[in-house]
């Protein structure tokens, strides 16, 4: 298939179009690079996908230079409408995987504008193209911060989500609804995945694996919010990647039922914090400086996945433990940063 994923420089875009592309897909890579954090994060992403940083011009298709790997970059910013059109209308792509978003539950308190761009009028982009230049096929990333204060655990796609926190968590909950609307009124099957605290190699700098990691390795205290009595429930990317890959299996061979679904991806096994940062401590052979904070703005207790429905339907299966994910992530850390 030729498939579109957006946010392709980003954590989980840059591990899905790899295996994609590595799968016999033609993919087409988009990103607008924003610097929310380290843009050579993102470089050095493309790097491992064949794109060189010295290529990459505005609205211009970059092929990889890895050989027989079919799969080409753009850098282009979602509500770029007009640009965003004449690259549906050249391509005709099979699926659509948007990924790309304005991330953060905390940085929505400070710049509260950049999530309607990217998140709404972005996906409302998207959603344009795909209903204009025949796309039926649409896979979106939507987030368990939805959840908001929701008490009943595990968190499941048909508990009501209607008391979001954080204006991110806002933003995703429209997304979910604007996917509807256009899966009812002009057949664009859609599937939705709420994902939960995904960590792993090229993780985020702005996730706790990235931040404890990086402060335990050079010292620095680490900041454990809500005294430390948080849960989340940890899923590592391989795992993530894996049940994307199944969606997209049944989309090719068009065994998807329902004109729209929803679902939650991550771990169904939720971790104490504490229990997190040992796993690093043990990994890294180094003990953490705490500094123990109260709950922040915008954030939850806990979370936890019920994700019944995604093995129930494409034979997911989140297997990864955090000892080994924990690993996995360190082991990156100190060869990306030579530490």
């Amino acid at each position: 298939m030729k498939i579109l994923v957006t946010g392709a420089a980003g954590f989980i875009g840059f591990h899905l179009a790899n295996q994609l592309a590595k799968a016999g897909h033609q993919v087409i890579g988009l990103d607008n690079l924003n610097d929310y954090y380290d843009v050579n994060l993102k470089l050095g992403r493309l790097k491992e996908l064949g794109i060189d940083k010295q290529s990459i011009i505005y609205d211009e298709l970059v092929p990889s230079q890895h050989p027989n790997f079919l799969f080409s970059f753009l850098q282009l910013n979602l509500e770029d409408k007009e640009n965003m059109e004449v690259l549906f209308k050249a391509e005709q792509f099979d699926l659509v995987i948007n990924l790309a978003a304005q991330a953060g539950v905390r940085y929505s308190l400070e710049q509260p504008f950049q999530y309607l761009n990217s998140n709404l009028t972005g996906f409302l982009t998207v959603l344009e193209c795909c209903r204009h230049y025949g796309v039926k096929k649409l896979m979106y990333a939507s987030s368990s911060s939805v959840y908001g204060l929701n008490e009943k655990i595990p968190f499941s796609v048909n508990d009501a989500v209607d008391h979001p926190i954080s204006l991110y968590a806002a933003t995703k909950k429209s997304n979910e609804l604007m996917a509807h609307t256009y899966s009812h009124l002009f057949g664009i099957q859609t599937v939705g995945l709420r994902f939960f605290t995904v960590y792993g190699p090229w993780g985020r700098p702005d996730m706790a694996m990235y931040l404890f990691t990086d402060a335990i390795l050079n010292d620095r205290p680490i900041q454990v919010f809500n005294e430390g009595n948080l849960s989340r429930d940890f899923t590592y990317i391989d795992d993530i990647v894996g049940g994307m890959l199944n969606i997209t299996k049944a989309f090719e061979a068009n065994t998807i039922a329902k004109p729209y679904s929803l679902y939650n991806i991550g771990n169904s096994k939720p971790v104490k914090l504490m229990d997190f940062i040992e796993a690093i401590e043990y990994k890294t052979g180094k003990q953490a400086i705490k500094e123990m904070k109260p709950m922040q703005p915008g954030d939850v207790e806990r979370t936890w996945a019920d994700v019944d429905d995604l093995i129930r339907d494409f034979q997911y299966e989140p297997n990864t433990p955090v000892s080994e994910g924990v690993s996995a992530f360190v082991d990156w850390f100190k060869s990306y940063y030579k530490k």
